[in-house]
């Protein structure tokens, strides 16, 4: 647990004025406080079984320090701002419930077919050599649970089928009599008039009232992802309905929790999108890899003021390795058709990749190749967590090796509050990899911690090398209970030339989540010819465009008022996905204005696309004599929320002080060839100024610094660990 004193005071008539950020992880639970011109932070182990549970002791954990009350504490906090993987966990696991889907007759097989490509939708390139073995992905609505519906509505909107309200009962009979728990409404052309999926909603809820114990959940495209292409409209609401029940269960709990606390204000999610809404205006879908966004956006601010505009975000917590880039200072790296486990989807999310690799990741032999060593995907969770958790836990892991090598104290992880047993990690290691491979328990330790190193390592260099951009020019922020212990392995086996750590490494996702913005996407897909081909002429019907943009803020206006927040006070911008007449590639342009009042407003909208076009595909692919096409409106409402600022402290002098000092262990250091005394220090007490040579281990209540031979470690006037 740990205390800043930030700059300036909080303004406004309030006694006290808080704000409480939590990050739920596979591992750990993150939780920050600002209370006032203070901030604290803390975690505790997730508790998988009950979210809630582990929310509520990170908290109480944390709160501690400050000398008051959890009940005061929430009497003055004015948001709680929470992300989670808890979407992305429920997927991979398969436990959702079993749903039903109606669709228009004669589509039923739109999920099950899916796309030409879809077959390498979220399998890596390795795999995709393997051909013979390729599969498409298992819908988790299976075939014999989709039912076409009789009717039919236009790409125009207009109905040409009407609904057959008795053909629908008994579809919706048989549905039932299979076992569904949950309906998806996912009908052709319902993004131009959704009055159909109302009413199939109707029928459903009139059948199954919330009143019984058989309620339905149901939920429509038309809400979810109101696109024009069926396909990923399909999967997305079928992603959405298969995460909202689990999701809704775990976040009623905490809302539970904290109402009988005491709290009496609004719950934030932070969305993918790199903004954050109201617990009641997400969709499950918006919440995939909201922690690694919310590290993202946290970086971005953060190098802001520290100096750096090009950053490697890299989080390394129990789970997993997420990492994303920030360029010019800008998180700017948008996924327009993501791929969420195996399955495209069309929304707004700011990029990051995400691996199965952190201190949980599992070491095991490969049951082919037996002499050769696998480290991850899989994880080892909380519980029962690495073997020297002495929880039950008999597999190897990462952690393992890490206690092994002497790089973390078994007597001071998570602040001493949770003690390792060295003994059960050496056991674990010996038996499951030194043992097969007749080598010794310290190299085969050795070996994982290479392998996990180079993995991450991997993902840079691409992330990087494969945008055409040069390593060297970027420093990784290393976060996350497990980054500041391998970033030195990861970063510099990549080609970086400097890493960053931070006092609040261990709930840097938390952190990015303080000084998120209330930001939402509405979109609509409406075909609009904007320009004619042929002869270049611009299109007049401008009433048209700026009707689905009224409507598109209407929207917009409608949840930023339930939000408690002034219209006024939001700022408001479009977007448009357009292509040339004739050719496939679309792109989604910034544009110029909001609504279009005039000829020199449709002008500036093309010069806009015109430009965006080429640079993305290329000047010899503009062709404007084919015409200009718009297919998709998206507006995007903000409101830009108060931020803080993170002290700064005189540099002192470059010896650590005396306090700093804690003494000496033995260590493993591959450049020396053998376990070497070590000096380690405490992070909390180095000063801003002081400058430490490797080799030396910093140590923080909840992640250690490895600092190597030959690499050196700069506290900045942040207290920031710069490493070169």
């Amino acid at each position: 647990m740990i205390e800043l004193q930030l700059d300036g005071k909080s303004p406004g008539n309030l006694k006290h004025r808080a704000s409480i950020n939590v990050d739920i992880g596979g591992t750990f639970t993150d939780c920050l406080i600002i209370y006032d011109d203070r901030m604290v932070f803390g975690k505790a182990p997730t508790t998988s079984y009950n979210l809630s549970k582990g929310f509520m002791q990170a908290l109480r954990e944390t709160v501690v320090s400050l000398d008051i009350s959890l009940e005061d504490l929430l009497e003055s906090t004015e948001m709680i701002r929470y992300s989670t993987t808890l979407a992305i966990n429920r997927l991979i696991e398969r436990k959702g419930p079993r749903l039903g889907l109606f669709t228009t007759e004669g589509f039923e097989d739109t999920l099950p077919a899916g796309r030409g490509g879809s077959w390498g939708d979220g399998i890596p390139i390795s795999e995709m050599r393997n051909l013979p073995r390729m599969k498409k992905p298992e819908p988790v609505i299976p075939r014999h649970m989709i039912v076409g519906i009789k009717e039919r509505i236009a790409a125009s909107g207009k109905i040409v089928r009407p609904l057959d309200a008795e053909d629908t009962l008994a579809k919706l009979r048989y549905l039932v009599n299979q076992g569904a728990q949950g309906f998806v409404v996912c009908l052709i052309s319902s993004y131009a008039n959704p009055i159909h999926e109302q009413k199939i909603r109707d029928l459903i809820q009139r059948q199954y009232p919330e009143s019984y114990l058989g309620s339905m959940l149901v939920v429509l495209s038309s809400e979810v992802s109101p696109r024009w292409r069926e396909y990923p409209r399909m999967v997305a609401t079928m992603l959405s309905a298969y995460l909202q029940r689990s999701m809704s269960d775990e976040l009623k709990g905490m809302g539970d929790e904290l109402r009988s606390a005491g709290y009496k204000r609004a719950m934030m999610m932070v969305h993918n999108s790199g903004g954050m809404a109201e617990v009641y205006r997400t969709t499950a879908l918006n919440t995939f890899n909201g922690g690694p966004v919310a590290g993202l956006i946290g970086s971005a601010y953060v190098g802001k003021s520290q100096g750096f505009k090009n950053i490697i975000a890299t989080d390394m917590g129990g789970t997993s390795f997420d990492l994303g880039l920030v360029v010019e200072g800008s998180p700017g790296f948008y996924q327009y058709h993501p791929v969420i486990d195996r399955w495209g989807v069309e929304m707004t999310m700011l990029e990051s990749r995400s691996i199965g690799a952190g201190g949980g990741s599992l070491a095991r032999l490969d049951p082919i190749m037996a002499n050769k060593l696998n480290v991850g995907p899989q994880s080892a969770g909380s519980m029962p967590g690495p073997a020297c958790y002495d929880l039950g836990g008999t597999e190897p892991t990462v952690t393992d090796a890490d206690v092994v090598l002497g790089y973390v104290n078994p007597d001071y992880f998570h602040g001493g509050k949770i003690m390792l047993n060295r003994e059960k990690a050496v056991e674990a290691i010996r038996e499951k990899i030194a043992k097969p491979l007749k080598i010794e328990v310290e190299e085969a330790a050795w070996l994982i911690k290479k392998i996990i190193d180079g993995i991450m390592a991997g993902e840079i260099f691409k992330e990087t090398v494969l945008r055409g951009y040069d390593p060297k020019e970027f420093a990784v922020f290393s976060f996350g209970g497990a980054g500041p212990t391998h970033c030195c392995g990861y970063s510099f086996g990549a080609g970086v030339k400097k890493v960053v750590t931070f006092l609040q490494t261990p709930v840097f996702c938390a952190l990015g989540s303080a000084v998120m913005d209330v930001i939402q996407f509405y979109e609509a897909s409406r075909y609009i010819p904007m320009m004619r081909p042929g002869n270049r002429e611009y299109f007049t019907d401008y009433e048209r465009f700026n009707e689905i943009v009224e409507g598109l803020q209407k929207r917009a206006i409608r949840d930023l008022e339930g939000q408690g927040i002034s219209p006024q006070a939001a700022i408001f911008s479009l977007e448009l996905e357009m292509r040339y007449g004739g050719q496939l590639n679309m792109k989604r342009v910034s544009s110029p204005r909001l609504f279009i009042r005039s000829k020199e407003d449709v002008t500036a909208v093309y010069n806009q696309f015109e430009k965006e076009f080429s640079e993305a595909y290329s000047p010899l692919s503009v062709y404007p004599e084919g015409g200009v096409d718009i297919s998709s409106f998206i507006m995007r409402s903000s409101f830009l929320s108060p931020k803080f600022e993170l002290p700064r402290y005189p540099l002192k002098s470059t010896k650590a002080p005396a306090g700093a000092y804690k003494g000496e262990r033995e260590v493993f250091w591959e450049e020396l060839g053998h376990f070497h005394p070590t000096d380690t220090y405490e992070q909390s007490l180095l000063e801003a100024g002081n400058i430490l040579e490797g080799p030396a281990i910093i140590e923080a209540a909840d992640t250690n610094i490895v600092l190597p031979p030959g690499r050196r470690y700069t506290v900045n006037e942040y207290l920031s660990g710069i490493i070169e």
